[in-house]
């Protein structure tokens, strides 16, 4: 992996991001409502409405907003937000690692899911255990996550009282308690994803001329669905999950909610709810960066496993 590609990769992210910036902006003016009305209540008269849009920079145009608004965020200040009274930023570092610890948990279990499961559904291809992981990722993938969610919450929380019902903590191995349902809540759309798409991927990588060659040599068949099946059938699977990491993180949202997690996309429904744009256009940005992140990572380990990507 070249130097150049990482710079060729940073240099496509930037225009993107520019663009976020502008559709953030723009379409959180788009909402129906605006802040002055949530903070007022039915009871504002125009004195107060014309007062607050005024405190706010509201009742100027859209395009100077704007323009206030990129020289704030070059400057590293994203506002303060109308109805909490605090910084955005403060808020966005404040309610950031909990989505992250979420995000990275349901990822690490969607592969421990889908990872051996493929391999176990691939070797038995066709077969009743194949059969049967196929139809039970099948259920999963078909159920929406709110659902999923409350399914979980009702049998191991309440029924079986295995796990808190919401909630957080305040030391890693009782975030992770907490953490798990909602994790898994993720986890298992997305392992269904990863483990049919890497299924397919080792089956093909199977049949290849390369791992008829490597048995003939007569290394082992560990070493061989290590060093050649594997490491081949993940390339498009890494790819799968750094596409999906974004609808991950929009699955946060509502898990977020349902399990009571204090995490951002529980700040951004409500901050919706009181069309506090500072928030809005601070959360989607913190998003956008991280969304991004990913997906260079994505780029970098698919570089790893196969060089030519790099050289393309």
């Amino acid at each position: 992996m070249s130097l150049n590609y990482l710079v060729v990769r940073l240099a496509q992210i930037l225009p993107t991001f520019l663009l976020i910036m502008v559709v953030a902006f723009v379409l959180v003016r788009l909402l129906p409502g605006d802040p002055t009305s949530a903070i007022l209540g039915l009871k504002a008269t125009d004195a107060d409405v014309l007062r607050l849009n005024a405190e706010y920079g509201l009742d100027k145009p859209i395009p100077v907003q704007f323009l206030f608004f990129l020289r704030n965020f070059f400057q590293g200040n994203l506002g303060e937000s109308i109805i909490l009274k605090v910084p955005v930023m403060s808020l966005i570092l404040q309610r950031l690692p909990v989505t992250l610890l979420l995000s990275a948990f349901a990822g690490l279990l969607a592969l421990l899911l889908a990872v051996p499961l493929a391999f176990l559904a691939a070797l038995n291809r066709d077969a009743r255990t194949d059969a049967i992981i196929r139809v039970l990722f099948q259920i999963g993938l078909s159920m929406p996550v709110f659902y999923l969610g409350l399914v979980l919450l009702r049998f191991f929380a309440v029924g079986l009282r295995w796990f808190p019902v919401g909630g957080f903590s305040d030391n890693l191995g009782a975030d992770l308690y907490h953490l798990f349902l909602p994790a898994l809540t993720l986890a298992l759309s997305l392992s269904a994803v990863l483990m049919r798409n890497l299924r397919n991927g080792i089956i093909e990588v199977l049949n290849a001329e390369y791992v008829d060659f490597a048995r003939a040599k007569g290394l082992s068949s560990r070493l061989v669905l290590g060093r050649h099946v594997l490491r081949n059938a993940l390339i498009s699977t890494v790819a799968l999950f750094g596409l999906n990491i974004g609808t991950l993180i929009g699955g946060a949202v509502i898990t977020e909610s349902v399990f009571a997690i204090p995490g951002v996309g529980r700040l951004m429904i409500d901050s919706i709810y009181g069309r506090d744009y500072p928030v809005i256009q601070g959360l989607t940005l913190a998003l956008a960066i991280l969304v991004s992140l990913v997906f260079l990572a994505t780029d970098m380990a698919q570089a790893a496993l196969d060089p030519r990507i790099a050289r393309r």
